[in-house]
């Protein structure tokens, strides 16, 4: 697993896009890109990029995060 870059939300882009949602979950750039296709994914399309409003990218996580118990 890669070690991410960012030590706290306060200092993500007001967007974030696929290499940036990887670099934060410390995934491979392909599991990034996979992630923004996701159906329940918070991704917005402007134009033929795709995006995640840092707020929703937050909201995402702490709803899929289950406290370290599988």
């Amino acid at each position: 697993m890669k070690e991410s870059s960012y030590k706290n939300y306060d200092e993500l882009p007001l967007f974030l896009n696929a290499e940036t949602v990887a670099k934060v979950l410390g995934v491979s750039p392909s599991s990034g890109y996979e992630l923004m296709h996701e159906p329940d994914f918070p991704m917005l399309k402007v134009g033929s990029r795709m995006v995640v409003p840092k707020e929703k990218f937050v909201e995402w996580v702490s709803q899929h995060t289950r406290g370290g118990a599988e």
